[in-house]
């Protein structure tokens, strides 16, 4: 239910505005150097606070309660705690009788028979990316893989595409977030009421060959099956991905150059990093389409089971405009448990 991973085993615990939410890895291996300021880049990268995220403000700072001693992991589980401070539950109460679209109000309530906790949408919240971004920077720590993630289309617009503005000496006005490459898009879409989806790439570099099963361990699938478990994807592909439909073999093949004890190099990387399920030595590349934010100031029309019929809803709360503008670390994350366990398998 809760858990990922063979030997490198990661479990979730906690609600969105419960006491708190955490982690349990198990499989760690003993000895890897891990302190508190180990986790404060990718949960900063995480946290919201540019324009076109959530209001809610959090302290993010991990509790490391077992399994590291004298800054090092002991080979115990490792526990992580993040405590939830800035909470505002009463913005739920009306979601029992008029589920909200795209959320999982109702099949929670079908899953656990009404007893789950609704509020801020409990166990099923986005909120939980935070332990599992806390897992991924453990896992970062097995291997030597380089894992970069970053967005390249939001609301349907490249990254490639959009156009450069120069400042009055000539120069290029320097964009440094998402946030900013993307404003007027995400501006449009709050002004609006509504919410704007993303592609994020995810490249991993020094892969080793030979990673992964044929079949259904193959690094595609388990990939896959962790990246969905992430609250908002909607897709993902590897390498030429969807594209490869409308190509050639020829084009779409990557053909070998090089073979040399056990290594090769491919002229390109149609493939992603993956033939036949097994890690081929070349970059892991793979993209992950995210929906747009299901919770939008714009009334919506859904059914309300007091009245027994349509109804308009207007939700409350505070709410990201583009909530994919903080997965990149998640996605990040997920790749590096996949790897973590892949590797200590081999």
């Amino acid at each position: 239910m809760n858990s990922l991973g063979r030997i490198f085993r990661v479990s979730l615990f906690g609600e969105s505005h419960g006491r708190g939410v955490g982690v349990v890895i198990d499989g760690v291996p003993p000895g890897l150097e891990l302190s508190v300021k180990d986790f404060a880049q990718d949960i900063r990268r995480r946290a919201p606070g540019e324009f076109g995220t959530t209001a809610r403000r959090e302290d993010d700072i991990p509790e490391i309660l077992s399994g590291v001693y004298n800054g090092h992991t002991t080979g115990a589980p490792l526990t992580i705690l993040f405590v939830n401070r800035d909470t505002e539950s009463d913005d739920y109460e009306l979601f029992g009788n008029t589920p909200r679209p795209g959320h999982a109000d109702f099949t929670a309530a079908s899953k656990f028979l009404g007893f789950n906790d609704p509020s801020g949408s409990g166990h099923f919240s986005g909120r939980l990316t935070l332990p599992l971004v806390a897992a991924g920077v453990v896992a970062k720590r097995v291997g030597s893989y380089g894992i970069s993630a970053r967005i390249v289309e939001l609301g349907g617009i490249r990254r490639e595409a959009l156009p450069e503005k120069a400042l009055p000496d000539g120069s290029i006005q320097e964009k440094n977030t998402d946030a900013e490459i993307w404003h007027d898009a995400l501006a449009a879409a709050k002004a609006d009421g509504d919410s704007l989806g993303a592609v994020v790439e995810c490249t991993v570099s020094n892969m080793i060959p030979g990673l992964g099963e044929p079949f259904f361990d193959s690094v595609e699938s388990l990939i896959s099956h962790a990246i969905f478990s992430i609250p908002g994807v909607r897709g993902i592909e590897f390498g030429d991905g969807f594209r490869s439909a409308a190509m050639r073999g020829s084009q779409h093949n990557d053909p070998f150059v090089n073979i040399q004890n056990g290594w090769a190099q491919l002229a390109k990387n149609g493939a992603g990093g993956v033939n036949g399920g097994i890690s081929n030595g070349e970059p892991l590349v793979f993209r992950v389409a995210f929906k747009p934010t299901s919770s939008i100031a714009r009334p919506q029309t859904t059914y309300n089971k007091e009245e027994g019929k349509m109804a308009r809803l207007a939700i409350p709360g505070r709410h990201d405009v583009c909530f994919a503008l903080r997965t990149p670390p998640i996605v990040e994350a997920v790749a590096a448990i996949v790897l973590a366990d892949l590797t200590l398998l081999k």
